[in-house]
């Protein structure tokens, strides 16, 4: 099928709910993606941030197509090997003392489960999120997003959801002193609001307080975690431990699947029934997790994103505002509107991501993308911007 023939079927078919490229991309090898007329792209998008060791990389297909053959699919009525390897793959790169695991299949539903955790664990309701957070599309999730055109829709059946300015921690102690927050809901960094890094003081000051005051701390790092930002966890770089980590994203390298991680104290509460998810766990997702905690350990991969962090860095940040972020997980902000930039830089074959922010790029490149790559990329970006006209004074 050409390009037009597969736009033309899917705009008949699907519901109109997202905003597409002008595209249709059928094949994928490392940083590269090809479309069906044969147009190769450098992807520093990588599929909304999940290609985290680039497209259909060997051993995580292998390991896929081996699950495929042996068992396709069984529930968590049964126990399985694979899912015993990847859980344990997991835990072992958790923080300390969050060595226990729920499978889900999104980051959605990883924060669902995380804050149901926190209102069982604390037989408490209240929800705390900090300002621009962004944390899913399902009703309990999209509670704790800072987002009011695709929370205006539902707002009459949404829980309640108090916000925090990010870096008051007077505001904070000021609603927890109440002890009826369940949870304090954060992104490590804000990716969506233009890679906003939460910062490390006011990230400690929480652990504090919630420790001080009864409640529990949960990170989002849908984004954030599996080594894009240089670490497994943001919790070693920001010097405090949540008591719940949501995964997904980069998790199975493209296969739908997310996970909790659960703090011992917490994980003793849990019981039969609690919890559940019929695909949650599903062999070929665990094949997945397991291949991809592998080769992310085996091949050093997490000391690999900050190396390109720092190229990149070097390469694009004299003609930028701002590079943003960390590990492969970036924010470039720039003296005009980015989606006219990200649209040109498509035309150049280069993939990117606009954010909630108009003059912020965001770039997601995989762990695997080379010095050449990230030349490539600046090169062109450099191109774009010398042919645009940047405004008389930036916004």
């Amino acid at each position: 099928m050409t390009t037009d023939e597969i736009v033309d079927l899917e705009d008949q078919l699907e519901i109109p709910t997202y905003s597409k490229m002008p595209m249709a991309l059928e094949e994928g090898d490392g940083a590269y993606v090809w479309d069906a007329d044969g147009n190769k792209y450098l992807d520093f998008y990588g599929g909304h941030c999940v290609a985290l060791l680039g497209h259909s990389p060997e051993p995580v297909v292998e390991a896929i197509k081996e699950q495929a053959e042996k068992l396709l699919f069984y529930s968590n009525v049964a126990h399985n090997s694979t899912r015993a390897q990847a859980a344990k793959r997991l835990t072992d790169l958790a923080p300390d003392g969050l060595g226990n695991v729920f499978f889900a299949n999104s980051g959605s539903e990883a924060n669902e489960t995380s804050l149901k955790l926190a209102r069982k664990y604390t037989g408490r309701s209240d929800v705390v999120s900090l300002k621009e957070g962004w944390h899913g599309r399902t009703l309990g999730s999209l509670a704790a997003t800072d987002d009011e055109k695709i929370r205006a829709p539902y707002a009459d059946v949404l829980p309640e959801t108090t916000w925090l300015p990010v870096g008051d921690l007077d505001a904070a102690e000021k609603v927890l002193a109440e002890e009826e927050t369940a949870a304090v809901i954060l992104e490590p960094i804000q990716s969506i609001a233009g890679m906003k890094e939460i910062p490390a003081d006011y990230v400690q000051g929480l652990r504090d307080l919630c420790d001080e005051y009864g409640t529990l701390l949960a990170f989002d790092e849908v984004q954030t975690g599996v080594g894009r930002t240089g670490t497994f966890s943001m919790a070693e770089q920001l010097g405090a431990t949540p008591d719940l980590i949501s995964l997904a994203k980069s998790l199975g390298t493209g296969v739908p699947v997310s996970a909790v991680l659960v703090d011992d104290a917490v994980a003793a509460t849990v019981e039969s029934g609690d919890q559940g998810s019929t695909y949650g766990g599903g062999m070929l997702a665990m094949a997945a997790v397991k291949a991809t905690l592998e080769m992310l350990v085996e091949e050093n991969l997490m000391v690999r994103a900050a190396e390109i962090h720092e190229w990149v860095m070097k390469k694009v940040g004299p003609f930028v505002e701002e590079v943003r972020g960390r590990g492969c997980l970036m924010g470039l902000k720039l003296d005009r509107p980015a989606g006219d930039i990200k649209d040109a830089l498509r035309e150049h074959g280069i993939l990117v991501g606009g954010s909630s922010h108009p003059h912020v790029l965001r770039i997601m490149p995989p762990l695997v993308v080379s010095d050449d790559d990230v030349d490539r990329f600046a090169d062109a970006l450099h191109a774009v911007l010398s042919e645009t006209e940047a405004p008389a004074e930036a916004a």
